[in-house]
């Protein structure tokens, strides 16, 4: 039975207790063995760390010990797989850039903010994580990020939508959903998420189960497992 762990706390004006229950729901339904905590001394162990399959942060503007990102870290890249969304993977420890170079980005603004109405773009690829998922409309908060050029963007949105001082740029597309690696650990992100009822939304219910999927199965390909899961067990050169 593969292990996970949620984390959730800080501003809890994006629901994380609400939204772990959800990724726990997921995860469970799964066939997972699901930890939730609701603080960062859960990431004290990072032997513990490394006997998980998959680490899901929900954890929005806060400070961390380096010793945490360091474990954290550590069992990434060991082969245990990370994924979250919004600002609770990627808005979480803003003063610590080694925790923005492993998710692969960094919250920056959101142009409008909640109720932005706005169009989310899946990328033509191969990756089975968007396999036949069309693009849908949103309205929420549309995430403008600093992003890895290093990772692979599997969906994307177009700025500008809200006024700002950002709208005398070019458009650009900016990434939504994403993997990238970690040591050999999996990363999957997605900005969508700003409360519950984002989450629920079909295609963004169904990327996260997916990403989750996708991300754990990391560490069974790294000790020479076969794949025992829906969107799993995927080869490097597949997403």
């Amino acid at each position: 039975m593969k292990k996970a762990l949620i984390v959730w706390g800080g501003w809890l004006g994006h629901q994380p207790e609400e939204v772990s229950a959800i990724f726990r729901g997921i995860l469970e339904n799964e066939g997972y063995d699901v930890e939730v905590s609701d603080t960062l001394a859960a990431f004290d162990d990072a032997e513990k760390l490394k006997s998980l399959d998959l680490i899901i942060p929900v954890w929005t503007m806060s400070e961390i010990s380096q010793e945490r990102v360091d474990n954290v870290s550590a069992a990434v890249q060991s082969g245990v797989g990370l994924a979250g969304c919004h600002g609770g993977m990627c808005d979480a420890f803003r003063s610590n850039v080694d925790w923005q170079f492993m998710t692969g980005g960094n919250w920056v603004a959101h142009p409008g903010n909640d109720g932005t109405n706005h169009r989310i773009n899946i990328v033509n690829s191969s990756s089975p994580l968007v396999e036949g998922i069309e693009d849908f409309d949103v309205s929420t908060e549309q995430y403008y990020l600093h992003v890895d050029p290093a990772i692979e963007v599997l969906a994307t949105t177009r700025f500008p939508v809200a006024d700002g001082p950002h709208i005398h740029n070019k458009a650009v597309d900016m990434p939504v959903v994403w993997t990238k690696r970690w040591g050999v650990g999996r990363v999957f992100y997605c900005s969508l998420g700003h409360q519950a009822d984002v989450i629920e939304l079909a295609p963004v219910k169904e990327m996260m189960r997916r990403g989750f999927l996708w991300v754990a199965e990391g560490k069974a390909q790294v000790e020479g497992k076969s794949s025992d899961g829906a969107y799993t067990g995927m080869q490097d050169s597949q997403v």
